[in-house]
């Protein structure tokens, strides 16, 4: 069968390379042509549009390359089109996905969402978009169910991806001292910082962690960064301090890791089944952070970790005062033994909320069944 998949972000690349993965094993003849990324390149099939140059961030930059935005989407019609697949796939990315899955149902092609949109957070009006035009909607947060049960809308819940994500990477792990030789590091213990995968994150939230390194002069400070960006874009807000970058390792890196600064988004689960304490912050651009705390988010959390688990297991900060906040919460989780060891408490029952690994290849099962 034929299966065109688009991811838009780094996170929906990687869920998406480990979903064509599975798609092959119960499809020897599946053939894929896909919007993503190198991961879901490395698993065969077709790339035809990059993340990279689709990851628009914030109400001024979607307006300043709403050019771009369109050609993606007129691109996108036509190839789908000239494709003739099975099933369109879309994975998370909701601003452009929703608007492809209603050109898709147009056309009489069946749509699948894997890895639904946090509608329940931002905009639940897109609920009726969902259920005029998706076909099956994959889900991945238990809370979910509830969620779409009281929309009257059948969902399909298989687990949470990032599980399995998680544990492949530790069945690899490397020793701290083959991994501080690897990239040139010290013998001190690492604070992490997470700044997103994203332009505008790593311009407005690198800054804010940055001023921390002088203050914990006993650890070291690494970015995780993604090759995806341009490695200046990181010298430049860096501005020559000497502090370590590390590319495309950010799961190496959290296996060796004592505390992390994190960006809110996926990587505040990822922290967690890591077992790494965490603070979580963003940072908006003004005009775009006044329309989204008073008129969009809809949600008493902005961090995964806290979503899932209906309550505060680790400190959030937004938007003003992060440096003196941060700093706060790291010298909490370095200096209270039983503050730290209650946060990683917590983990344990997220894990136990998420259930066992195999979703990607529980949904990949039944993605290939339901099309035959």
């Amino acid at each position: 069968m034929k299966y065109y998949i688009i991811a838009g972000e780094a996170s929906g690349d990687l869920h998406g390379a480990n979903l064509i993965k599975n798609l092959k094993l119960f499809d020897n003849k599946a053939d894929f042509r896909y919007f993503g990324g190198d991961l879901m390149q490395a698993q065969g099939g077709r790339l035809v549009k990059h993340y990279k140059n689709m990851a628009f961030m914030g109400l001024f930059e979607v307006i300043a390359n709403i050019r771009t935005i369109k050609k993606n989407f007129d691109f996108c019609k036509k190839d789908i089109i000239d494709y003739k697949p099975d099933v369109v796939i879309l994975i998370d990315y909701p601003g452009f996905n929703l608007r492809i899955a209603k050109f898709a149902h147009e056309i009489n092609l069946k749509v699948y969402y894997y890895i639904s949109p946090k509608i329940w957070a931002w905009n639940k009006k897109r609920a009726k978009k969902i259920k005029l035009y998706i076909d099956k909607l994959f889900i991945i947060f238990p809370f979910e169910i509830d969620f779409y049960k009281k929309l009257d809308y059948q969902v399909e819940y298989f687990g949470n991806p990032t599980i399995d994500v998680v544990e492949n990477e530790l069945k690899n792990k490397i020793s701290f001292e083959n991994f501080r030789h690897k990239h040139d590091l010290d013998n001190k213990p690492i604070v992490a910082l997470l700044p997103g995968s994203r332009k505008q994150e790593i311009n407005r939230l690198l800054p804010v962690m940055l001023p921390l390194v002088s203050k914990y002069k006993d650890y070291q400070f690494i970015i995780a960064g993604v090759s995806s960006l341009d490695k200046s874009l990181y010298q430049k807000v860096c501005n020559n301090l000497n502090i370590k970058i590390i590319f495309d390792q950010t799961y190496q890196l959290l296996q060796h890791t004592t505390v992390a600064i994190v960006t809110s988004g996926t990587a505040t689960l990822e922290t967690a089944l890591y077992n790494v304490p965490q603070v979580v912050c963003y940072k908006a651009g003004s005009v775009s952070y006044f329309i989204a705390i008073n008129f969009v988010v809809k949600i008493d959390f902005f961090s995964l970790v806290n979503i899932i688990m209906k309550k505060e297991i680790v400190k959030e900060y937004l938007q003003k005062n992060l440096t003196e906040s941060i700093d706060g919460e790291i010298d909490r989780i370095l200096n209270n033994k039983e503050y730290r060891n209650k946060m990683l408490e917590n983990y344990q029952q997220l894990k136990n909320t998420l259930g066992k690994s195999g979703s990607p290849n529980r949904t990949a099962k039944f993605i290939v069944n339901s099309l035959k």
